[in-house]
């Protein structure tokens, strides 16, 4: 086990595997493949509700009905209820390239031409194929598909071209249509009877009759590529989808037998799956980009327009940073999009918008793509100022401006920053001040000059008179960076020259040579120190103040890709080609942990908490974290985690939190505890912080005022009891002369009374659950399920449980063993002594005790040794609520002198 273990894969919408659409109900689901996972999203608003298990190899073909998911992977199928998977299909000697569902059957095709039958019906205990049809030779299957009111009839289409028609019922081919000598990709069915329509890799699609084999109508695609899918609109107007390799949708008009319109760019790369919803003039199309979007037919002139979609990276993102105190990361791609993903929420993850990126594309007749800016190499972002300006700016890949953002609105903003270099060359690093009102760039020419954000105009060159081309640097600046105060900017040339300017005027204070070629540059404001990476492949921290080495970390075997420091500035964590992430201590001078992964990291960051870190890797789309198990676990004890210089050998987090049904679920929730951990939870606090119950406001306040609301909520007149019973229900007389309805099941019979009562009063027990709750959990010494018990409890409930443990014999000649209410009180002291101590569940605990006080406080008073468990409550109190004062004071002090340096 190591500091960091994994949690899972965001940024994940669909991979190149067609989705499989069902209806249950009113509402329509879509499952998709996201790798060795599949995610299922409610296409109301495209919201996720499902995401599967986590399987062996990559899913290689879907299909669903109802409550169950088919997924094969490899030479398997694994079938799933909602999530959970009951059963494993194994028959398959070869991959599995093809499923259908069909009525109370599966059907599964190979690679080879293999077909097996499989039931569902009662699939806990049919794990056996019941039917096996092997496809002749020189036929390989390509696609499946079952024909409207064809009984047991299933048409599957080859490589070769030809496509056959097989009764799955007798296990007989019945026909063989001889095809048009091109690869059939696609086949689907229409809403005419017989009528098929077929997709084939030259690009032509043929409407075909199957019952007289003869061609209706064929369309080209004017785009080259293959025919990848097909659907068609089955809400009265005659009209076919067809998506190829090349990312465009074309829609055919059936009735004139021509091309209607075409949604160009609808993706960035081959489509892969179409579908029409039933009675809607709704499309719904994924491809290979990482993407799956709705477009409706409302417009008058027929065309499709945008209704929603869910997209992520279609290439891998270059550049990771935290935002929002964590709970997002904004991540810059290959793709030229630069993006915010939530790793609560998942729908709350967006693009952000460069401006009308569509029409322009439209208008000009180009891609989307060549409208876009070049891809992000380097940004920086600065919270403090989201609400006033653009507060991310971003420098891209061979371009000599720089763009500004505004994340309040998720869009680009109306500056660009151009620095004023006579000979202009592309922006390389930029960095926003800690107040948010400057970024500082640097060229490859060596040049840094000043901007200020709100207005974009520039507020000072750094030129360094000693440099012959009077420039800030010989050579290409590879990073900048601010301090905390706006006192020195910082400045890192690839001739390996560092240097220390004054922030407001301009002029180089200190500098020194590192000896190497310098590549990339970090800086801690909170620590003032500089870390460096050079093309030796070592990392060294300087003291800016100081003016010299600190530290220097050598053990990466490659080329450094990122680094990062942690928040609290006593780690830094470093990547690299090799494979490697490693976790230095700064404080020790030594690597305390590392880690090797299949696919290289390229960027990294550790969120503000320290408790997730997030990575992208080489040739992937999506975004991992990985949770720190020194924080969740509840002891501090890094060397329990940490593995020094061995390297472990880690699997990437996958997109599930859930591994499969045969491994253990380690990782479900970012708070789990490992089992050989728990045990120190439970018995050690976590140093200098205090754990809420996450109950409702209402529920412990409520504790508070019972009183007032008791008085608030009494009936201003007694009830009014009813003046006449209805004739046909039964009643008893009373003493009080209030009509009370006879029960059904009473007996009538006094002597069965007199019994019952009798019977009731020998079983009635008279202690309480709160008695009981407390006594075990005091004598296992776990107190978490009474926590549980009472935090289940309305305020009500909780304090008639207390008051049921008041003294009413006060006589001091009765021993302890007969005060058994006394002894409870004694118990309870004990466990608010405990929760106190380890300051668990503390806004609730503190509501808990103000009520105890308030119904016991007497009864401690009379009691000696009740009132010695009182003072060390007292005791352990006090010192808490000092603690948490220290801490706001602290806090409060940052606050001041953050704010006095920025005016």
């Amino acid at each position: 086990m190591g500091i960091f273990e994994p949690y899972r894969a965001i940024g994940y919408i669909t991979t190149g595997v067609p989705f499989s659409v069902q209806r249950l109900g009113t509402e329509t689901f879509v499952t998709v493949s996201v790798g060795r996972a599949f995610q299922v999203y409610d296409c109301a608003k495209l919201t996720l509700v499902v995401v599967g298990s986590q399987l062996p190899k990559k899913i290689r073909a879907l299909a669903s009905f109802r409550d169950y998911t088919f997924a094969a992977f490899g030479t398997d199928i694994g079938v799933f209820k909602h999530s959970q998977q009951v059963a494993t299909w194994s028959s398959h000697k070869e991959k599995v390239n093809l499923l259908l569902v069909f009525g109370e059957f599966v059907l599964s095709v190979d690679i080879k031409g293999n077909i097996f039958i499989w039931a569902f019906k009662e699939i806990e205990h049919n794990v056996e194929a019941v039917g096996h049809i092997v496809l002749e030779e020189g036929f390989s299957p390509s696609c499946i598909m079952h024909p409207d009111t064809y009984l047991n009839k299933v048409i599957l289409g080859s490589q070769e071209g030809s496509l056959q028609l097989w009764n799955i019922s007798t296990k007989k081919k019945l026909f063989e249509f001889k095809g048009w000598n091109s690869s059939v990709h696609t086949c689907v069915s229409s809403p005419a009877l017989d009528v098929v329509a077929i997709g084939c890799s030259d690009g032509k699609i043929h409407v075909h009759n199957m019952r007289y084999d003869e061609e209706i109508v064929s369309f080209t695609h004017s785009t080259r590529g293959a025919v990848t899918s097909l659907s068609f609109r089955t809400d009265g107007e005659p009209l076919l989808a067809s998506g190829g390799s090349s990312g465009v949708i074309s829609i055919w008009n059936l009735e004139k037998r021509r091309l209607q319109s075409v949604i160009r760019d609808a993706h960035d790369s081959q489509i892969i799956s179409l579908h029409f919803f039933a009675n809607e003039p709704v499309l719904m199309s994924s491809a290979a980009d990482n993407s799956i979007k709705m477009w409706i037919f409302d417009t008058t002139d027929g065309d499709a327009r945008l209704l929603r979609f869910r997209s992520g990276h279609s290439a891998p993102p270059l550049c990771l940073r935290f935002y929002k105190n964590g709970r997002c990361i904004l991540s810059a791609g290959q793709d030229r999009a630069f993006r915010l993903f939530s790793i609560r929420q998942d729908q709350q993850s967006r693009e952000l918008s460069q401006r009308h990126v569509t029409k322009r594309a439209k208008k000009l007749r180009l891609k989307e793509e060549e409208i876009k800016l070049k891809p992000v190499i380097a940004f920086d972002c600065a919270e403090i100022r989201e609400r006033d300006w653009c507060n991310v700016v971003t420098c891209h890949m061979d371009s000599p401006k720089a763009y500004v953002w505004r994340l309040q609105n998720f869009v680009i903003g109306e500056h660009i920053l151009s620095p004023s270099e006579e000979n202009q060359t592309p922006v390389k690093s930029c960095a926003i001040s800690a107040c948010g009102n400057f970024a500082v760039l640097g060229t490859e020419g060596g040049w840094i000059e000043r901007f200020n954000l709100q207005s974009g105009i520039s507020r000072g060159i750094y030129v360094d008179i000693s440099e012959q081309r009077k420039r800030a640097h010989g050579g290409e600046v590879v990073g900048v960076a601010c301090d905390a105060t706006n006192c020195v900017m910082i400045s890192a040339g690839y001739h390996g020259d560092i240097k220390v300017w004054d922030f407001k005027g301009c002029v180089v204070k200190s500098k020194w040579e590192v000896g190497k070629s310098v590549t990339k540059i970090v800086y801690q404001r909170t620590n003032g120190l500089l870390a460096t990476v050079a093309n030796d492949k070592v990392i060294r921290l300087f003291d800016v103040t100081a003016l010299r080495m600190v530290r220097k970390f050598e053990g990466h075997t490659d080329r450094i890709t990122d680094l990062c420091f942690s928040d609290d500035g006593k780690w830094i964590l470093s990547s690299s080609m090799d494979g490697s992430l490693r976790i230095w201590d700064i404080i020790l001078a030594r690597q305390i942990d590392a880690m090797s992964v299949d696919v290289s990291i390229t960027a990294l960051s550790l969120s503000p908490a320290m408790d997730i870190l997030a990575t992208s890797h080489v040739d992937q789309n999506g975004i991992y974290l990985w949770v720190n198990q020194v924080l969740f676990s509840g002891s501090m004890n890094v060397e329990a985690y940490a593995g020094g210089e061995q390297l472990k050998n880690v699997q990437l987090p996958s997109v599930s939190s859930k591994q499969g049904s045969h491994e253990e679920e380690a990782f479900g929730d970012p708070y789990h505890i490992n089992e050989a951990f728990s045990t120190a939870y439970v018995n050690h606090q976590i140093p200098d912080l205090v754990t809420l119950s996450l109950l409702p406001k209402s529920q412990w306040q409520s504790l508070i005022n019972l009183d007032i609301i008791k008085a608030r909520n009494k009936p201003i007149e007694p009830p009014k009891k009813p003046e006449k019973a209805p004739f046909f229900l039964p009643s008893v007389p009373s003493l009080s002369g209030d009509i009370q309805f006879k029960p059904n099941g009473v007996a009538n019979d006094n002597e069965n009374a007199s019994k019952f009562s009798e019977s009731a009063h020998n079983k009635l027990d008279l202690s309480s659950a709160l008695c009981n709750k407390l006594q075990s959990c005091a004598d296992a010494n776990d107190f978490s399920a009474f926590t549980e018990y009472i935090k289940g409890l309305s305020p009500s409930a909780l304090d008639m449980e207390l008051r049921f443990l008041q003294m009413i014999d006060y006589d001091d000649e009765l021993s302890l063993d007969q005060r058994e209410k006394l002894l409870s009180i004694g118990l309870l002291l004990d466990y608010f002594l405990h929760e106190l101590s380890y300051k668990n569940n503390f806004e609730f605990m503190q509501a808990v005790i103000r009520l105890f006080l308030k119904i016991h406080g007497e009864t401690l008073r009379h009691h000696s040794f009740l009132q010695e468990k009182a003072k060390r409550l007292l005791e352990i109190q006090s010192s808490v609520w000092h603690k948490i004062d220290e801490m706001f004071q602290n806090a409060r002090c940052m606050v001041t002198f953050l704010s006095n340096s920025q005016n």
